[in-house]
């Protein structure tokens, strides 16, 4: 065997598993996103069950919780309720939005009647919204200051708690 090229495959071993320690016992979740500090990129998706065209644009004035998910992700299914009923408690101080991508509408419009909805839930066919975004996998929840500048992303099936710390942050600014 050639040393040379054995010196260059251990060299490749070592330099890969000192990354990985290197790693250990970081939070993937605690990657931020670059988009944090910038107005949101503009959409304008099909809201399911009415076909209606919604973009974030709409909803400048107040805090957005924008959710990216999918019926058939199972940590969405966690979350939905913390979702729902925090739209419900919050009323028209804050704008919930759900966006579903890798999804029919069929599927998306079963879940809603079996597990409930309290806010639109717009269709990401083509996964644009999504890859604008920058969105790793579901679930992912982008929070919108009133004047729609993202102040906060939580990756990963959000507690109430999360969700309420987050909040504040897009209610303060």
């Amino acid at each position: 065997m050639n040393r040379t090229v054995l010196a260059i495959g251990l060299f490749i071993i070592v330099a890969i598993v000192g990354m990985l320690f290197l790693a250990l016992g970081k939070d993937p979740q605690a990657i931020e996103s670059p988009l944090i500090g910038r107005v949101a990129p503009s959409f304008a998706l099909r809201e399911v069950g009415t076909g209606t065209t919604i973009g974030v644009e709409q909803f400048r004035g107040k805090p957005v919780v924008l959710n990216f998910w999918a019926t058939w992700c199972g940590p969405c299914w966690e979350e939905h309720p913390v979702l729902v009923s925090s739209a419900r408690r919050m009323g028209s101080q804050v704008q919930f939005v759900g966006v579903v991508f890798q999804d029919t509408e069929d599927k998306i419009q079963r879940f809603l009647n079996d597990r409930g909805s309290a806010y639109p839930t717009l269709v990401d066919d083509a996964g644009k919204t999504a890859i604008a975004y920058g969105v790793g996998g579901v679930p992912e929840t982008f929070f919108l200051n009133a004047s729609g500048t993202i102040v906060a992303k939580h990756s990963g099936p959000i507690s109430s708690d999360l969700l309420q710390a987050n909040l504040m942050k897009a209610m303060q600014q």
